[in-house]
């Protein structure tokens, strides 16, 4: 099984907010197979001991250094934390604190030492939906169907989830009358799908309480149109998988899903370029660095799209957003990219980690603006 831990917006909001003297952030590749483990530590040890080296040279108290080393031993000593991963791990430490968190898409290994945590690669996985909940729903039956990465979907448990359409409701068949006698045939069929339907719902609700997965939904009508007029789940996706899912395997709709989870991503990246392509004419649109640097210092920025490849060494002035290119020697090199995508997102910005090919103007970034900035 697949362990995640997708950072929210305010998971993010607050790595972005730490400063000071010892930050260090590590991205490793891991898998969820326990037996294979050992050597994702070994590599998260040897990754430590670079970034512990790097906060040496860069003159950190050596008590503060001693702190975050104990904490990354003790991490990697934690047998029970390593038993349960996902294809990738990012890990924030300074001597205060340690946090983790598993990603399901599959990251290079990076180092990072600076002020600051490195957040690109971290936005890349919340930008493009690795995993989601298949809801297969039918009449005489329903099950939920996890997708994550390139791992073999699994039935998942949820609590409260009825059986079937019938049982649901209480009867041995939804063909009968209603409680009030009025319904029969394919009305009365409707209302005890309506029922169950809404059973569904609440179990799920519980279920998904917290979370921002993409739900898929695979059903035919009516029930498939039932069920979307009484969704309480923010993040059903438009887009559903057709048919009779109990004819379905798990592996199949899981290859569904992942199609639905591409078309949502493309969908997305067109109407983006789209409005970009809009805002220009108006004065309210950059791939400039410098400019965009200003306006995410002055909260002007609505959306950001940031490559998290490349990495441009500077820095971003606190105060005036003006940039200094150049690399600050050592191994802390963040960029002005990773910075402005900080001061984005702290003034309420849609931050989206991208490829550079899927950037408008095909930059280090695209910002889309406000107001004429």
């Amino acid at each position: 099984m697949l362990h995640v831990d997708i950072p929210s917006r305010s998971d993010i909001e607050r790595l972005f907010s730490v400063r000071g003297a010892a930050c260090l952030s590590l991205y490793l590749g891991t898998t969820p197979l326990t037996q294979a483990a050992q050597a994702d530590r070994i590599e998260m040890k040897n990754l430590a001991r670079t970034g512990l080296e790097a906060l040496h040279a860069q003159g950190v108290d050596k008590k503060d250094v001693a702190a975050i080393g104990d904490a990354i031993d003790d991490l990697i000593e934690d047998d029970e934390f390593w038993a349960h991963q996902a294809r990738s791990l990012a890990v924030f430490a300074t001597p205060e604190r340690v946090l983790t968190y598993r990603l399901p898409n599959a990251l290079e290994p990076v180092v990072e030492t600076g002020d600051r945590f490195f957040m690109k690669p971290l936005l890349r996985a919340v930008t493009v939906p690795q995993s989601a909940m298949v809801l297969a729903l039918a009449q005489g039956s329903v099950r939920m169907v996890e997708v994550s990465g390139e791992l073999p979907a699994q039935t998942v448990k949820v609590a409260d989830l009825p059986k079937d359409a019938a049982s649901a409701v209480g009867k041995a068949s939804i063909l009968g009358r209603t409680p009030s006698g009025r319904l029969q045939g394919a009305e009365g069929q409707k209302v005890r799908l309506r029922q169950y339907a809404r059973q569904v719902d609440q179990a799920l609700r519980e279920h998904l309480a917290g979370r921002e997965i993409p739900l898929i939904l695979a059903s035919t009508q009516p029930l498939d149109a039932i069920y979307r007029s009484i969704n309480t789940y923010a993040h059903l996706a438009i887009a559903g998988i057709p048919g009779n899912p109990e004819l379905v395997s798990d592996a199949d709709l899981a290859a569904a899903a992942r199609q639905v989870l591409d078309g949502l991503h493309r969908d997305e990246l067109k109407a983006l370029h789209d409005e970009f392509a809009l805002r220009v004419t108006q004065g309210r649109a950059t791939t400039d660095i410098a400019q965009a640097a200003r306006a995410a210092t002055f909260g002007a920025v609505s959306v950001l799209l940031v490559d998290i490849d490349e990495i441009i060494p500077g820095h971003v002035d606190e105060v005036t957003g003006a940039v200094v290119f150049g690399d600050s020697g050592g191994i802390a090199r963040q960029g002005v990219v990773d910075q402005i995508a900080g001061r984005a997102l702290l003034s309420g910005a849609r931050v989206l980690g991208e490829r550079r090919a899927d950037i408008p103007g095909g930059g280090s970034l695209a910002a889309i603006m406000r107001y004429p900035f």
